[in-house]
């Protein structure tokens, strides 16, 4: 929107002081065009802002035009920054608006909080898109316009039709009654019911939507956290679920847990070991998470899945015997 837009170039021009018409074009995402007629805008409304002609030339507002939000401490401030540096709202299709939205917090702060609470908001990195062992973190691509019909239903308390693509099957339409988002890991999900059953879909899966003027069939209010713990629960107890019996070593306990769907029991046995029941989600999911730990951990049962695993080892060493 417009308007938008021009709150967005002073405030470019305020934080920045003088900024070339391509430089405001490329932060804007518009054309120089647009920028020139932003301005001639921006004048007319009695805003400051006034041209700067030659080689360093550029539009520059006067010194001291600015509004202030008052009542906000550092430390909010700082929370609202750091906010801003999460990536759960890409996933929401709000990440344009979450930087437009920092940038006029920043500016409307008090001179006190401005400066140091940005240069403190530096110095604190939330969900970085790699680990330290280099591995990254890729969050899902939900496109904006998808992600904004998904959110206007959700929010306006319509029916929503979509084209999801369960996996393992063809994509097809069906129509929902939204009942909230929810993001975990940079991973989107819309928390729904479709002929009164509970049902969870993965946002990077919904290929298209429609926000339908019907409203939606669902409480006035909801607990979104419980709701996301129940569905969790039933998930986790579903399916062709097996327990395994364990022996890991301490330092990779950790890995292992981070990979089960729960652990039910633990001790520590003699030599420092530790021995554990765990449940994994399938067989595969089972026989793949003890492979990640290699010498480190030892499936004492079942039986089928120690013997999984040693054919596993036993392919690796054969294709390894001799020079390629």
């Amino acid at each position: 929107m417009r308007a938008d837009r021009l709150v967005s170039l002073v405030l470019l021009l305020r934080q920045r002081g003088r900024l070339s018409a391509t430089t405001l074009a490329r932060e804007l995402e518009v054309s120089t065009r647009t920028v020139l007629r932003d301005i001639e805008a921006l004048s007319a409304a009695g805003v400051p802002v006034y041209a700067e002609r030659g080689r360093n030339g550029g539009f520059a507002l006067l010194p001291g035009f600015r509004t202030e939000l008052t009542g906000l401490n550092h430390d909010e401030a700082l929370a609202l920054l750091v906010a801003g540096s999460r990536r759960g709202a890409q996933v929401f299709g709000l990440g344009s608006a979450l930087a437009s939205a920092v940038l006029k917090v920043v500016d409307a702060l008090p001179e006190s909080h401005r400066d140091t609470a940005a240069g403190v908001a530096e110095r604190l990195l939330i969900d970085p898109e790699t680990d330290l062992l280099s591995r990254r973190v890729d969050a899902e691509e939900v496109p904006d316009a998808t992600a904004a019909e998904v959110r206007r239903a959700v929010l306006a308390g319509h029916k929503l039709r979509i084209r999801y693509a369960a996996a393992g099957q063809t994509p097809r339409w069906r129509t929902v009654d939204p009942i909230g988002l929810v993001t975990v890991r940079d991973q989107g999900y819309l928390l729904a019911t479709r002929s009164g059953a509970d049902r969870t879909y993965r946002l990077s899966r919904v290929l298209a939507a429609e926000a339908l003027p019907e409203p939606a069939q669902r409480p006035d209010r909801v607990d979104l956290d419980r709701a996301w713990r129940d569905r969790g629960t039933r998930f986790r107890t579903g399916g062709d679920q097996v327990a395994v019996l364990v022996r890991v070593d301490p330092a990779r306990r950790e890995d292992l847990v981070a990979t089960a769907l729960a652990v039910h029991t633990e001790e520590a046995e003699e030599g420092g070991r530790l021995r554990l029941e765990a449940t994994f989600q399938d067989a595969r999911h089972a026989e793949w998470a003890l492979w990640q730990l290699a010498t480190d951990a030892e499936a004492l049962a079942p039986q089928w899945l120690r013997t999984a695993l040693r054919d596993r080892a036993a392919t690796i060493a054969t294709r390894y015997e001799t020079s390629p």
